[in-house]
């Protein structure tokens, strides 16, 4: 007994593919089974390709087109491999960087490891760094100039 076609959201942008012969049998490999209810022996066999290609058109095309409609729209958003969003970066070291807030210094080292307790999972060094870079947190370094000896002069 022969599965059920999937893939009806794609229909209408596979109906669009008709233009050259091998978009044409990649688009006939959706159709065909969602419109004529064809097996994926009858496709094959229908658009000239193996069992094995058909389905691996048909598999295919439904990648590519859900992650056409699913594609991020901004730069931010496509953060690969992120641990959290941005958002719960932010409310992790609002928590973290409570004294911090109020003038406090930040040493990473430690905030490495509160924020590791927070996610439940170990980080870098460096993913600790970018993600204080993120939430707009810099590096601040001490003047080089001596100010006691200035104050003194005065």
């Amino acid at each position: 007994m022969a599965r059920k076609a999937s893939g009806a959201d794609q229909l209408a942008s596979a109906r669009e593919l008709l233009r050259t012969a091998d978009e044409l049998r990649k688009a006939q490999a959706v159709l065909l089974p969602l419109e004529l209810g064809m097996s994926l022996e009858e496709t094959a066999k229908a658009i000239g390709r193996s069992i094995r290609s058909t389905c691996s058109m048909r598999t295919r095309y439904c990648r590519v087109a859900r992650c056409e409609e699913e594609a991020p729209q901004t730069k931010r958003a496509l953060r690969n491999r992120a641990i959290a969003t941005p958002e719960r970066e932010a409310q992790i070291l609002d928590q973290v960087l409570e004294e911090a807030a109020q003038g406090g210094v930040v040493v990473v080292p430690p905030l490495k490891e509160k924020i590791e307790e927070r996610l439940g999972k170990r980080v870098a060094l460096s993913t600790i760094y970018r993600m204080l870079a993120r939430n707009g947190w810099r590096k601040l370094v001490p003047d080089t100039i001596d100010t006691e000896r200035i104050i003194r002069e005065l």
